[in-house]
């Protein structure tokens, strides 16, 4: 079982940037497509960007499209979420997730479909 620690978040305004990382612990993250998803209070954990095992393809939800870019760096075992142009609406506890099997479009945004997830970092964005 694979162990995911995520981190970088933090409290910045709004225009800001934050890089998120979210490493292995125990397994290597080359052999897992990966994801990102987040939940506002109140609200449902919603996807936000994937990437496949090579990082050949990547899927990012409208909402934060031309902001945020998802990348991994399988040698350090660690995928990111660099967010930029934050804005308020950003708010929430982000948490990276882990499939062990491929999928493709929208089979790729749903919570259930991954297999694995770390415990979250929190982003506030403030105006």
């Amino acid at each position: 079982q694979v162990q995911l620690v995520e981190s970088g978040g933090g409290s910045v305004q709004a225009g800001g940037s934050l890089r998120l990382s979210c490493a292995a612990s125990s397994h290597t993250l080359s052999s897992y497509l990966m994801g990102w998803f987040r939940q506002a209070p109140g609200k449902e954990r919603e996807f936000v960007a994937t990437i496949t095992r090579s990082g050949g393809t990547i899927y990012i939800t409208d909402s934060v499209k031309g902001r945020f870019t998802i990348s991994r760096d399988n040698a350090k075992n660690t995928v990111y979420l660099q967010m930029n142009t934050l804005k308020p609406d950003d708010t929430a506890v982000y948490y990276c997730a882990a499939r062990t099997s491929s999928c493709s479009g929208s089979e790729c945004f749903r919570n259930a479909a991954y297999d694995y997830w770390g415990q979250g970092t929190q982003v506030i964005v403030s105006s």
